[in-house]
C-alpha cells in the first residue's frame, strides 16, 4: 500500500500543470540522486512500490480511516544523507527492531495554548493570493510531511520566502512567533542569516541565502481538528502538527555551516546549546561509566541515522542506560533534549520534557569522537519517546566561508541535529491516527 493523501482532493491536488511540473521537477531530482545511490537503494526504499510511488504525478484520495501502519517490519534505513532523497511506501516510524511499542501517545488535554499558532497560521493563509495558496495546503494525511530534507539543492514544494512580500513575510514570522520559543525563532533567524553571509562569502547566493526557505501547511487550523505546518530548507525544518492542545513538533533539523560566523561586524553563533549540554553530559561521566558510553573515540564524516528520509530507521539501543547515572548525570542527559525541545514554547516545551523524564531510565546516550571542548564528536539520545542527534560534519560545500577544505575531518563549524519522536508518533501520526479512530464524525 502506497500512503496517500486521505479526504476530498483539494485545489492543491487537481492543479493544473503548474502543480504537475512542480511535482515532476522534484521527482526528477529524486531520481538523479536515487540512480546515483545504486541499487541498494531500491531495497532500502521500498523496491519497486518505491518507483512506482515517485511516478505518480498527482496525489491521490484514500479512505482516512484506514490503519497507515504496515503489517510487518517496515522498510527504510538509517541516514537521509544525499544519497538517499526519497520516503519508502509507508510511514512506521523509528523502533529499535522494527516493532512499535503500543500506548507510549493517547490524545489527552495537555492545557498547551495553542489559539495563538492557530490565528496566526489562518492570518498567514489568508495573505496568499489563490495560487499561492493552491502552493501550499496540503491535506493533513499528506505525504508532504515527510518530503523535507536540509540538502541545499533539494526541490520543494510550497512557497518560500523570496516569492512573499514583505507583508506576507511578516505573517509567516508571526507563525513561527506563535509556535517558538524566542530561543527558536532567534535560531531560525540566525541559521538564515549564516546561510546568506556564507553564501556571500563564496559568491554562490543562488544556492545559498536567506530566502530559500519553504512554508507547507497540512489541514486547516482549527481547534479540533488536526492540522499542522512545515517550514523548510537548507540546515532548518520544523515539522509542526496541531491536535486540540496538543503539540507534536518533530521532526526538526537544526544546523549550520559555518556554526559562527562574523556578520556586518557582529559575530552570531548557532547550534551551540546542543553541543554545550552534550559535552556537559559526557564529562560529567566517570571513566568506567565513559567506557559504557562512547562507542568509538574516533569520528567519521557523517554519523547521523535518522536525518531526512529515515522515518523508518531501524536502531538499537546503544551506549549508557539512564539507570547507571546520578540525578547530576541525568539532568545533564535532559539538558541535551531541553536544547531542543525548548525551542517550542514554554508550556510545549514543558509537556515534552515531562514526557522524556517519565522514560528517563529507558533512555540510552551513545558517543563517538572527542570529548574537549573543540572536539569533533557524535552523540545519541534514545528513549521510547524522544530521539537526539547531534552529529559534527565534514566541512561541506560552504567551506570556504570559513577558511577550511571540504572533505577534511569532521568539525565544529558544522553541526547537523535533529529530534525525532519514535515508535510512530513523528509528525503527530500516532495521534492521527487515533483521531480518526475515536471521533464519532469520522467514523
Amino acid at each position: 500500500m502506497t500512503e496517500l493523501d486521505a479526504g476530498e482532493p483539494t485545489d492543491r491536488e487537481t492543479d493544473s500543470d503548474g502543480g504537475r511540473s512542480a511535482h515532476a521537477s522534484r521527482r526528477n531530482f529524486m531520481r538523479k540522486v536515487f540512480f546515483a545511490s545504486g541499487a541498494t537503494a531500491v531495497v532500502t526504499m521500498g523496491g519497486a512500490g518505491a518507483w512506482a510511488a515517485m511516478a505518480e504525478d498527482t496525489t491521490a484520495t484514500a479512505d482516512a480511516s484506514a490503519d497507515p501502519s504496515p503489517s510487518g517490519m517496515p522498510s527504510g534505513g538509517p541516514g537521509g544523507g544525499p544519497g538517499n532523497q526519497s520516503i519508502t511506501e509507508e510511514f512506521f516510524g523509528l523502533t529499535t527492531d522494527g516493532r512499535r511499542i503500543d500506548d507510549l501517545f493517547a490524545i489527552h488535554s495537555t492545557r498547551v495554548a495553542t489559539a495563538p499558532v492557530i490565528t496566526a497560521a489562518k492570518a498567514f493563509l489568508a495573505g496568499l493570493t489563490d495560487d499561492q495558496k493552491t502552493s501550499t495546503q496540503f491535506t493533513v494525511h499528506s505525504t508532504e510531511w515527510r518530503l523535507w530534507s536540509n540538502v541545499d539543492s533539494y526541490e520543494r514544494q510550497g512557497v518560500s520566502l523570496a516569492d512573499l512580500t514583505s507583508d506576507q513575510k511578516k505573517l509567516g514570522t508571526a507563525l513561527l512567533e506563535a509556535a517558538l520559543s524566542a530561543d527558536g525563532l532567534e535560531t531560525t533567524e540566525k541559521i538564515r542569516r549564516i546561510n546568506q553571509a556564507a553564501g556571500e562569502a563564496i559568491g554562490n547566493t543562488t544556492s545559498f541565502n536567506e530566502d530559500a526557505y519553504y512554508w507547507t501547511l497540512m489541514g486547516t487550523p482549527s481547534a479540533h481538528e488536526p492540522w499542522g505546518f512545515q517550514f523548510d530548507g537548507h540546515h532548518l525544518v520544523i515539522n509542526y502538527f496541531v491536535l486540540g492542545d496538543q503539540v507534536v513538533m518533530s521532526p526538526c533539523f537544526w544546523g549550520s555551516e559555518p556554526t559562527t560566523m562574523k556578520i556586518d561586524g557582529e559575530t552570531v553563533t548557532v547550534c551551540h546549546e546542543e553541543v554545550a549540554a552534550a559535552l556537559a553530559f559526557i564529562n560529567s561521566l566517570t571513566e568506567e561509566q565513559q567506557t559504557a558510553a562512547i562507542a568509538s573515540s574516533t569520528k567519521s564524516n557523517e554519523s547521523m541515522k535518522a536525518g531526512a528520509f529515515s522515518d523508518n530507521a531501524v536502531q538499537a539501543y546503544e551506549g549508557i542506560r539512564g539507570t547507571a547515572l546520578t540525578s547530576g548525570q541525568k539532568a545533564k542527559l535532559l539538558g541535551i533534549v531541553e536544547a531542543f525541545a525548548g525551542r517550542a514554547k514554554a508550556d510545549a516545551a514543558k509537556v515534552r520534557m515531562a514526557e522524556v523524564r517519565d522514560h528517563l531510565d529507558a533512555t540510552y546516550v551513545t558517543w563517538a569522537g572527542g570529548t574537549g571542548s573543540d572536539d569533533a564528536f557524535y552523540v545519541r539520545v534514545h528513549s521510547p519517546v524522544v530521539w537526539v542527534e547531534v552529529d559534527c560534519q565534514a566541512p561541506g560545500p560552504l567551506a570556504g566561508a570559513y577558511g577550511a577544505t571540504q572533505g577534511s575531518g569532521p568539525t565544529q563549524m558544522h553541526v547537523h541535529s535533529v529530534i525525532r519522536t519514535p515508535n510512530g508518533n513523528d509528525y503527530g501520526r500516532e495521534l492521527l491516527r487515533q483521531h480518526y479512530r475515536t471521533s464519532p464524525h469520522h467514523r
